[in-house]
């Protein structure tokens, strides 16, 4: 099951946006069937920073964003994509993990035909559960993405569990949503340059779990944490399956929002300040200013962070590696304060946190590269993981 199916044709050149809360990036890449995609453009350009966030002005920023990316990418003239992507970061979709389960008395064959039924039941129940509640806020959603991860009968995790005869089944599937007039929006924007019918749409969260997975598949158990402009989102991955992933509005624009209220200067002198003392460029008498200041704003998104753990372990412990999704820029910064925080002292933790920043040199031979082309990390995870589902059923 899923958005991404098995297709025929292969090699084809694909073109994927990647939309975020801090910046949209694109990318052409000639989809291969080794399974490694060999990226030929990428482009980022940044959302710009609001003082308040207003959701209407924040989705146009992000479609003008997006309407450079797209403008950029066709004026390039490297051909036309064969298929195209978004893949939705948060706030941007919404997703919940859940597990489908069947019993009988006598055994029974798993079949396609069982699947499907038991799925539709299950996206049913979902929409019941959460569809009503956006409609009747005035703000429809659709379903953007249905994935198996994993098949278990009779207790047993099955890869290959079509015909297989059983009296348990346990299916854990993972849904995501996004708002109508997001999708409508963004379609908006692409075709307007490129006149595709069909444009699909995934979350990040699914394809860095993946990607991740695949390239640690010893792992079993770790969290995923994507730090985005205006939110953080937190996933735990245990026993190689994607349980639960909960956000909190805080990224990296609150940050800068924070420096510029503290010190009554504005968002671009804040952006500037943070940047210098980040990298300890600062003077020392704007060192000593700002140190309070982004002292208080880490101890606040550590207070959210520890928040997000304690809502997804629950009574299970919570891995102890971390692997980072940020801007490269601010790697170092995220990175340090998750190092350093003490949740582990007062929850059950497998040993001390190693975060892991998932910059290109981890998926180094996992894509290939024309020359002088960028290499963005989420453009890269997002590439493998389409080039993976496009050229295999997953």
């Amino acid at each position: 099951m899923g958005i991404f199916r098995a297709d025929k044709e292969k090699d084809d050149l694909v073109l994927l946006f990647d939309i975020g809360s801090s910046s949209v990036g694109g990318a052409l890449f000639w989809m291969q069937k080794s399974g490694v995609p060999k990226i030929v453009k990428a482009i980022r350009e940044p959302i710009v920073l609001e003082e308040n966030i207003d959701v209407g002005r924040f989705l146009s920023s992000t479609a003008k964003s997006l309407e450079i990316v797209a403008s950029r990418i066709y004026m390039a003239g490297l051909g036309a994509p064969g298929k195209i992507f978004c893949v939705l970061s948060a706030p941007w979709y919404f997703s919940q993990t859940r597990v489908i389960r069947l019993e009988k008395n006598v055994p029974f064959i798993f079949t396609s035909k069982l699947a499907d039924s038991l799925i539709q039941k299950e996206i049913t129940l979902f929409e019941e559960e959460h569809l009503d509640k956006y409609r009747k806020a005035g703000a429809p959603v659709l379903p953007i993405e249905f994935k198996n991860i994993k098949t278990v009968l009779n207790g047993y995790e099955t890869p290959n569990p079509l015909n297989q005869k059983a009296k348990e089944l346990a299916m854990t599937v993972f849904i995501s949503m996004s708002g109508e007039q997001i999708l409508e929006t963004i379609k908006e924007v692409i075709r307007k340059h490129f006149h595709f019918t069909e444009i699909k749409f995934s979350s990040f969260v699914l394809s860095s779990f993946a990607v991740v997975r695949d390239m640690y598949i010893n792992q079993g158990s770790f969290l995923l944490i994507d730090i985005g402009g205006e939110v953080t989102d937190v996933s735990m991955v245990k026993n190689n399956t994607l349980c639960e992933s909960v956000s909190f509005p805080l990224g990296l624009n609150f940050m800068i929002r924070g420096v510029a209220s503290a010190l009554n200067i504005t968002l671009n002198e804040a952006r500037s300040l943070f940047s210098l003392f980040r990298d300890g460029h600062a003077e020392v008498s704007t060192a000593k200013k700002l140190d309070p200041v982004i002292g208080k704003l880490k101890t606040e998104w550590l207070r959210k962070f520890q928040e997000s753990l304690a809502n997804l372990s629950s009574d299970i412990s919570v891995p102890a590696t971390i692997y980072v999704a940020v801007d490269r820029d601010e790697a170092a910064f995220f990175c340090q304060i998750i190092e350093t925080e003490q949740f582990n002292q007062y929850t059950l933790t497998e040993s001390k946190f190693k975060v892991v920043f998932l910059d290109a040199r981890v998926f180094h031979g996992l894509a290939q590269f024309e020359e002088n082309v960028i290499r963005d990390p989420f453009l890269i995870i997002d590439s493998i993981y389409i080039n993976r589902f496009l050229t295999k059923t997953p």
